[in-house]
């Protein structure tokens, strides 16, 4: 079945600019498109393959040189005078589930211990080269297999050290990830290193969306009928990129444009100087595309469009995007003094429109009050996040990996090894040796090599961290809403939130006020969902803790059915109070008796001279760390220490 046509895709004008942008230019460094679920971000990425020009390969190549240009160091190698055809580029899909061997590739380790030949078996990255590399749900992919990723999508090449042996190859491609925001980020180290990023939403235009309907359904009718409609626009559109390659490489870069990137990344506050050197990469390749051979206003404003909106943000709960307003500003103070000779092409160009904020998407102020049929509520915003001290979950897992706690990872350290029966990790060449040796003499060794079986394989076992579910479960009773307590207890959850999402966490929110308990944020890898939950959340009303208890009960309940790898931290964040229904403070403490074994953390809000000491005793029937408030921030025990010691920790 044909795929989907690049050019009868609906819309989505950004995304087919940084595709095609990219696919002139690899050296930007790809795209990374962002988006809710169903807006076509793998239709455009699958159809964009189609669309590149075919390549030269050296004849029984398994890594692609080209024979103008061979690959010197290539593990086929050389290839003098080897002979050559042509094929279509090609669109490797990287599976979320992969395992480092089978992305960078891994040595025969049979015929290197056997024979002591070095036979490398190519992985997914020598697959992409001179090709597309595409990644779904890029976000959901191991921190460490991204990193691989994005070194081999800046340097060209792939290097594997392993057992004493390395071998490189050449592995220049198009790096493209699509992800959904809802289902957790990116760290910013790794979102930094993708060239471009692109925001994309379905239109809320009735007839833009009944044309995307229209389409589809007659694709799905008669694939290759419709893909002929529009093969005469993908095929210029395919010739339109190869002539903007050619062009490429004699595009020139005056000193005016190097200066108004310089103003732009700067008056945006960019760190380092990647992004300088992605918009101008972007700057030359969008010239090209425009058929110029020198870069303009417009094809610096276009760049950093695309180039630096992802490279803004300052923490994890900071919105993406960029101020048209302020960019439009840079590039004005970047322009030299106004002359009859300095209007370039697209000079008078008008900037571009800026998009309209999703719906739904504007939120009350802080501090701002609101009003519901339960009379009056305050909501406080939450004041400056810290570095907040390290909650572990006991024990040892073998959990989703992650950066919390201890567990058994196929990376890490080597703690111990594994019997062949297990068949995962990678295998333990010393391991292997002793265990094969002894039967040497058995097997009739002729010194010609180690004679292995599959029984003596053993794997590494390692020791690395887990992710865990982190579930929130905050007081939001009149109580904790006094004396601006609130501002306090939202400050440091927000502190807690931003630690879960350097350590890979799952969070999830419960809060409880008046008579009952809901679940604010069902548990997901989004912390900026949590932290705009929280934000919101309104005070008021009467404690009802056993409520609350029950309802994180019966959340970690579930979520121990629908997600087994990862362990549960509870922290619950209150003054100890119970005061709403009957019994409130033994059916608190019968509710807590159902949440021991669970690792808990119990914040306590309590403040003022006289203390009741309540959460404390709440922590003693939960099996609970009890910790207040003031000591969240790391570091504020060791502050205490100093204080009473009067000597330096």
């Amino acid at each position: 079945m044909k795929p989907y046509p690049f050019t009868a895709v609906v819309g989505l004008p950004d995304l087919r600019l940084a595709l095609v942008l990219s696919s002139i230019s690899p050296a930007v460094g790809g795209v990374l498109v962002r988006g809710e679920k169903g807006t076509a971000k793998s239709t455009m990425v699958r159809a964009l393959a189609g669309l590149l020009p075919g390549v030269d390969v050296v004849d029984g190549c398994r890594f692609s040189c080209d024979p103008a240009a061979p690959d010197p160091r290539c593990p086929d190698g050389p290839h003098d005078g080897a002979k050559s055809h042509r094929r279509p580029a090609k669109l490797v899909e990287l599976p979320v589930g992969a395992a480092e061997d089978r992305v960078i590739g891994s040595l025969h380790l049979e015929r290197a211990l056997a024979e002591g030949v070095t036979d490398f078996q190519p992985g997914l990255l020598a697959a992409a080269h001179r090709g597309l590399l595409y990644v779904d749900e890029v976000n959901l992919l191991h921190d460490h297999l991204v990193d691989t990723l994005l070194d081999a999508a800046a340097m060209g090449r792939a290097t594997v050290e392993r057992e004493g042996v390395s071998v490189s190859h050449a592995a220049r491609f198009v790096l493209i990830g699509t992800m959904n925001p809802e289902e957790g980020e990116l760290r910013p180290q790794l979102l930094d290193r993708f060239g471009l990023t692109v925001e994309v939403a379905s239109s809320r235009d009735p007839e833009q969306r009944v044309e995307v309907v229209r389409r589809r359904l007659a694709y799905e009718a008669d694939p290759d009928a419709f893909a002929a409609q529009y093969a005469d626009e993908d095929a210029q559109l395919a010739a339109d990129i190869e002539a903007a390659q050619r062009l490429l490489p004699a595009v020139k870069l005056p000193d005016d444009a190097l200066r108004q990137i310089a103003e732009i990344c700067a008056s945006f506050e960019v760190d380092g100087m990647r992004a300088d050197i992605v918009t101008a990469r972007t700057a030359v390749a969008h010239a090209a595309w425009a058929g110029r051979d020198e870069v303009t206003t417009d094809d610096v404003r276009v760049a950093a469009r695309l180039a630096l909106p992802h490279r803004r943000r300052r923490n994890p709960f900071d919105a993406p995007g960029i101020s048209e307003e302020q960019l439009e500003q840079a590039l004005q103070d970047a322009q030299p003094d106004p002359g009859p000779e300095d209007d370039g092409p697209g000079s008078g160009s008008p900037p571009p429109e800026a998009p309209e904020p999703p719906q739904g998407s504007e939120s009350a102020p802080q501090g701002q009050s609101q009003q519901d049929a339960g009379g009056q509520q305050k909501t406080v915003g939450a004041g400056e996040t810290f570095k907040a001290r390290v909650f572990r979950v006991k024990g040892m897992g073998e959990g989703e990996r992650g950066r919390r706690s201890r567990a058994i990872t196929d990376s890490g350290r080597t703690i111990g090894v594994q019997p062949p029966s297990v068949h995962e990790g990678r295998p333990h060449l010393v391991a292997t040796v002793k265990a094969a040796a002894p039967h040497q003499k058995a097997r009739g060794r002729d010194g010609a090599g180690l004679k292995l079986r599959p029984e003596d394989l053993r794997y590494a076992l390692r020791e690395g961290r887990e992710g865990n579910l982190v579930l929130f479960c905050v007081d939001a009773s009149g109580s904790m809403g006094a004396k601006a307590r609130m501002r306090e207890v939202k400050s440091a959850v927000l502190s807690l939130l931003l630690d879960a999402y350097q350590r890979r966490d799952k969070v999830g929110l419960v809060t409880f006020r008046g008579a009952a308990a809901e679940l604010a944020l069902p548990p997901t890898i989004s912390v900026d969902a949590a932290a705009s939950r929280l934000e919101g959340l309104p005070t008021g009303g009467r404690t009802p803790l056993a409520e609350g208890l029950l309802e994180a009960a019966r959340v970690l309940r579930v979520e121990e059915i629908r997600d087994p790898r990862r362990r549960p931290l509870l922290v619950v964040v209150t003054d100890g109070r119970a005061t709403s229904g009957p019994d409130a403070v033994a059916r608190a403490q019968a509710a807590a008796g159902l949440l021991t074994g669970v690792t808990a953390v119990v914040m306590d809000c309590e403040s003022g001279k006289m203390r009741l000491g309540l959460a404390a005793e709440l922590a003693a029937h939960l099996g609970a760390d009890h910790v207040p408030l003031a000591d969240v921030a790391a570091g504020s025990l060791a502050d205490a220490v100093r204080a009473r010691t009067g000597r330096a920790a």
